[in-house]
């Protein structure tokens, strides 16, 4: 496999181009699009793989609308910022994207200038054109959103709708939102997403797992006594406390990103790598799961959250979780698997790990500096962009003596696709559609966790994969 070189965005041949479209980011001026969908659909531009003819209009709320040369300013320092494909190493590409992009205002009940801009931009593909509406907006807002696009008449037949996680905030709500989308869209035109799942490292663990008798038959809790999900985050809450004291690092990580990493690590063999097999065995694997015990829950704040602006000055909202969750089926039964997120942390990480049980290691000898990571064999899959896949091993030291020591073997990507959702939605595959609490810990800024988030391990006397920062931290 030959990777794209550092910079450039990967050329796909023969890929069938998506039909021409007008795609609608609301939420524009938000941090998604800004980190994300911009960055995202740039690449995706300089890869070839956006339709022959589009369009694409940011749109929010008149109090935070911004003019058309604003928002194409906005896009090129995000794409500058966060892209693999630099405006400045690709200055046609960028210009040629540029000039694709508006933006124009909608308000709750008038949608007169967003549906005027859109009928602009149809007119200038010309031709029959379908409509992609990303929804990069707080969940509270999803419902007004699709209503009005249902009352402006911009949602049509061949109209595809994106929804960011997290559908709801829990299922009652979830149920409200799917009832009140369903009265606009029909299923088929429905694209609920984690965009963690369009990451290629991520897709890379069925490929891994499926494709490779190596791997596939050690896959069981005959041979893997834990698993670790660990994403921890650098970044504060960026002044979204509106959307974040409201939802918190459960709502906002585990039950949405960390658990959907948890199906593709967990799940049986799909029949098919398409939308429905894949859901259906992660579907299994959710049904499987235990009920969160709350003795195997921690929570912590990072101190200097409840500064933040628009954060309430006794706010209970935790900023960090580790949660210890089991999968009760025949291949994961007495498996541990360990969670864990948070903002303001020590380190910024995307890991899965996977423990492997240890045989009898008496007849060796061996010493803590030659194996700091302990004599356990794992494979840490870091879905981090660009991500890498590491197999962890004992192999003999060099010399006389018979003693042991850490080796690795390690497989690293050149290039990373996160804007896979996009194409996946205008070209309408789905293959990564998704379908009790304690008091927090004070923590402070910069730490990798409290010491209870360590205890969630301790039952089966595991510990989190540490980093260099783990291991000055004495945070509680």
């Amino acid at each position: 496999m030959t990777a794209p070189r550092a910079g450039k965005a990967a050329v796909h041949g023969d890929v069938h181009r998506p039909e021409d479209h007008v795609i609608v980011l609301f939420g524009a001026t938000g941090d998604l699009a800004k980190r994300k969908l911009l960055p995202g659909l740039f690449h995706l531009a300089a890869a070839g793989l956006l339709p022959r003819k589009y369009r694409i209009i940011g749109t929010s709320p008149t109090q935070f609308a911004i003019s058309t040369d604003e928002f194409r300013d906005r896009a090129k320092q995000s794409a500058q910022e966060f892209c693999v494909t630099k405006p400045s190493h690709e200055a046609d590409c960028w210009e040629e994207f540029c000039q694709r992009l508006s933006f124009a205002p909608s308000d709750p009940g008038d949608y007169g200038p967003l549906v005027a801009e859109v009928a602009k931009a149809e007119k200038e593909i010309g031709g029959a054109v379908r409509r992609l509406f990303h929804l990069a907006i707080p969940p509270d807002a999803f419902i007004s959103v699709v209503h009005d696009l249902g009352d402006s008449g911009l949602a049509t037949k061949v109209s595809r709708v994106i929804i960011e996680k997290p559908f709801g905030t829990d299922l009652k709500s979830a149920i409200a939102l799917t009832d009140a989308v369903h009265a606009v869209f029909d299923e088929s035109q429905i694209f609920r997403i984690d965009h963690f799942l369009g990451k290629e490292s991520v897709e890379n663990i069925l490929a891994f797992r499926f494709a490779n008798g190596l791997f596939e038959p050690v896959w069981t809790r005959s041979h893997i006594a834990y698993v670790q999900i660990d994403v921890p985050e650098t970044l504060s809450i960026e002044g979204r406390a509106n959307f974040y004291d409201q939802t918190g690092a459960y709502r906002d990580m585990v039950v949405t990103h960390l658990f959907q990493v948890l199906g593709f690590v967990a799940m049986e063999p799909p029949t098919a790598l398409t939308a429905q097999p894949l859901r259906a065995e992660k579907l299994k694997v959710y049904e499987s799961m235990r009920p969160i015990d709350v003795r195997h829950v921690v929570r912590g704040q990072y101190e200097g959250y409840r500064q933040e602006k628009g954060v309430a000055p006794d706010s209970e909202t935790e900023t960090m979780i580790a949660v210890r969750a089991e999968v009760d089926n025949w291949r994961w039964k007495g498996v541990p698997f360990f969670l864990r997120s948070g903002k303001s942390m020590g380190a910024g990480r995307q890991v899965i790990t996977l423990g492997f049980h240890e045989p009898p290691l008496r007849m060796f000898k061996t010493h803590r500096k030659d194996i700091p990571d302990g004599r356990r064999n794992e494979i840490i899959i870091d879905f981090a962009d660009p991500g890498s896949i590491t197999t962890k091993f004992l192999a003999k030291e060099p010399g006389a003596e018979m003693t042991l020591g850490s080796e690795q073997m390690v497989f690293t990507y050149a290039n990373s696709f996160a804007e896979a959702m996009a194409l996946e939605a205008t070209s309408g595959s789905s293959s990564t559609r998704c379908s009790a609490t304690r008091p927090s810990l004070p923590l402070p800024t910069g730490s990798c966790g409290s010491g209870r988030s360590r205890s969630t391990c301790s039952p089966t006397r595991h510990r989190w994969r540490r980093t260099r920062q783990d291991h000055g931290d004495r945070s509680r």
